[in-house]
């Protein structure tokens, strides 16, 4: 049985492999860095709030959450039996086979660089306005997004060790100063004292809930990625299992915490209200009114850390994929180069690190607002093909396991990933139903973004398909 799933995943042959000491810790904070929880509770809650579900934001969160830890099942015992730094691509292709895992690896490049654009373009306007502020010089956002990528490719070229050591601190200040706004806020009461109003159907029905799921969806890109670290981790029977499960809990329970702390804040008559009447500094003023200005003065700092986490953490998942397909063999084996002294995939790096530069070359040339274009319009690009992804992926969890009987355990093999898939398809329906809300309305943009998807799912298919006939 074991022969057969091997003969399914990806060539890997006689190349050195990856090398870290990754324990489940060190993957976490990879994963939770690619999360962002500044920008997720900075950015994304508000826009929540304020054109989905208000009030019941929380909730969303927890569905979400409840899902993926569906989801997690199958996924996490799936990498006791495929490794490798593909997590997505080497899954379809085990379970699916190698025409259908071809296709998982362009929808995966695409709605990673997706996202990771989104970030740059956010990144680029946060951090020139705050130099700005701070009297320096103004300059267009498309330089700071290069002055950041110059950093992550340095980093990404490296061992991931050493990503890890800076990703470690950023996060740790991160959730510590969001910690100290919910308990301000609880402390104090909050607007009309403490409530369990946002947890209740009414909340979270209210509005409309299907953005409300969209946003929380997009909160948790990149939790998937514990799988990609399975060659750089010490023991990735143990530490890849072990990390999705803590970072979609840790992730989820957070976001649900401080979302219902801002909530609570506002308080939750006038949530959605509030956030409309301030969508970009909400969570900065119930800071700045409830712990202090030094604490929204640390925050709006921090959000700019946030971002570069963000964009470090996807850059090594990229870099992965990249790595994964060089394994494949033909032309594109050197990208299966790893590092003599780093252990890294540094040729993966060095060229996702060009693709970048180039796509924000790209935007900067058509004049793309870095927030209400290039975030706005890539992140809702991201969320779906990351959906589609994870629907994939539970079918191939379920078909794997049937063939070749290595866990017949029927919650982890069949129950769980079944239910995952159904509760991932409803989010991805709608996701769908409220695709024009994130790109101004705009049907025939929004059916290019999916057609785009389709086309990136096929350039890795069809190929692949004629070379087998």
């Amino acid at each position: 049985m074991a022969e057969r799933a091997a003969e399914s995943a990806p060539e890997t042959g006689a190349r050195p492999g990856l090398q870290g000491s990754l324990g489940t810790a060190g993957i976490v904070f990879l994963v939770v860095a690619a999360a962002s929880p500044l920008v997720a509770i900075g950015g994304a809650l508000p826009v929540m709030m304020a054109i989905g579900n208000g009030a019941g934001a929380p909730v969303s969160y927890l569905v979400v959450t409840v899902v993926l830890l569906l989801f997690s099942v199958g996924y996490a015992g799936m990498s006791r039996h495929v490794e490798g730094a593909g997590a997505f691509f080497a899954y379809v292709t085990a379970g699916l086979g190698r025409t259908t895992g071809a296709g998982a690896v362009g929808l995966a490049l695409l709605s990673y660089t997706a996202i990771q654009a989104a970030v740059y373009g956010l990144a680029g306007a946060a951090l020139g306005g705050a130099v700005a502020a701070y009297g320096g010089p103004d300059l267009p956002w498309w330089l700071w997004s290069g002055v950041l990528l110059a950093v992550v490719a340095v980093l990404g070229f490296r061992s991931v060790d050493v990503g890890t050591r800076v990703l470690s601190v950023l996060i740790v200040c991160e959730v510590g100063v969001l910690a100290v706004l919910v308990g301000a806020v609880l402390l104090r009461g909050g607007a009309e004292g403490p409530s369990a109003e946002p947890f209740t159907a009414g909340a979270f029905l209210s509005g409309s809930p299907g953005i409300g799921l969209m946003f929380a969806v997009a909160c948790f890109i990149g939790f998937e990625a514990t799988a990609i670290y399975s060659e750089e981790a010490r023991e990735p029977g143990r530490a890849v299992p072990r990390a999705t499960y803590a970072a979609v809990l840790l992730i989820g329970g957070f976001y649900t915490l401080v979302s219902w702390a801002v909530v609570v804040g506002v308080g939750a008559g006038r949530a959605q209200a509030a956030a409309l009447d301030d969508i970009e500094g909400l969570v900065f003023s119930v800071a700045h009114l409830y712990a202090g200005p030094g604490v929204a003065a640390t925050m709006e700092i921090l959000l700019l850390t946030s971002l570069f986490t963000a964009l470090l953490a996807f850059h090594n998942t990229i870099a992965r994929y990249l790595y994964a397909i060089g394994h494949t063999g033909g032309a594109l084996s050197p990208l299966a180069g790893t590092h003599a002294r780093h252990g890294s995939p540094h040729v993966a790096s060095l060229v996702q690190s060009a693709a970048a530069a180039l796509l924000i070359g790209a935007f900067a040339l058509v004049r793309a607002d870095p927030v209400l274009q290039v975030f706005t319009w890539m992140s809702g690009m991201a969320t779906l093909g990351v959906l589609a992804l994870m629907v994939l992926v539970s079918v191939a969890v379920v078909v794997f396991f049937a063939r070749t009987g290595v866990d017949r355990r029927w919650w982890h093999a069949r129950i769980a990933p079944v239910l995952g898939a159904v509760g991932l398809v409803c989010v991805a329906a709608l996701v769908l139903s409220n695709f024009t809300t994130l790109i101004d309305g705009s049907v025939g943009l929004a059916a290019l973004f999916v057609v785009l998807l389709a086309a990136a799912f096929a350039a890795g298919a069809v190929p692949a398909a004629l070379r087998r006939e």
